[in-house]
């Protein structure tokens, strides 16, 4: 029996445009989503880090994993990640995403979301590592969760947008200098969700 996960994952159809052309969503763009969520789940090195914020040290809500080419490295909050190897399944997708978008991904951030209590607070993806404009690729496995947004300098939620099973956003040059998002809280949710967020590091 052939493995589904060998053959391309990424079909990229149907997309909506948002946040005046910063931001493209495509609900259904990963092919064997079930498949991969399951596979990643069990084999990727999960751990729950800690950071160090408002001068003290934070459990984070939730378990991740940080994988790169070898040499790049990435810190966020005070926290340097442990850079660990490309399996072969992701490493795919990448090459994948690249020839599709036209970038020179060279890093992903998984985040492992075990239900509905595990969530990402307020912030940009603007570190130094990342350049000035960012383009970032997100992708959504399992449980269904809001991805909220509001504009730098303010306090209040914009709007949000619920990303399903199999969905990818494309965060776009210029939006992490305009933009916040989270994913909060979600009362109900049992189930894991998974999300892989594609960047390049600059050297």
């Amino acid at each position: 029996m052939t493995d589904p996960l060998s053959s391309p994952l990424l079909s990229l159809s149907q997309t909506e445009t948002l946040l005046d052309g910063l931001l493209d969503f495509y609900p259904q763009a990963i092919r064997h989503n079930q498949a991969l969520l399951a596979q990643l789940r069990q084999t990727l090195p999960w751990s729950q880090d800690s950071v160090f914020l408002y001068g003290r040290t934070h459990r984070i809500p939730r378990l991740q994993c940080w994988i790169a080419d070898p040499g790049v490295e990435y810190s966020y909050s005070g926290k340097q990640l442990i850079n660990h190897p490309w399996p072969e399944t992701l490493n795919r997708l990448r090459d994948e995403l690249n020839k599709a978008f036209g970038l020179q991904l060279n890093s992903v951030l998984c985040n492992l979301y075990r239900d509905g209590q595990d969530s990402m607070g307020w912030h940009s993806d603007d570190e130094p590592e990342l350049g000035p404009d960012p383009g970032i690729i997100s992708v959504t496995l399992g449980a269904e969760r809001d991805f909220s947004l509001r504009l730098k300098g303010t306090t209040r939620q914009n709007s949000k947008l619920a990303l399903p099973d199999g969905s990818l956003l494309y965060m776009k040059p210029g939006m992490q200098r305009r933009w916040e998002h989270a994913v909060p809280k979600r009362a109900g949710v049992s189930s894991a969700r998974i999300n892989l967020t594609f960047r390049e590091i600059i050297h």
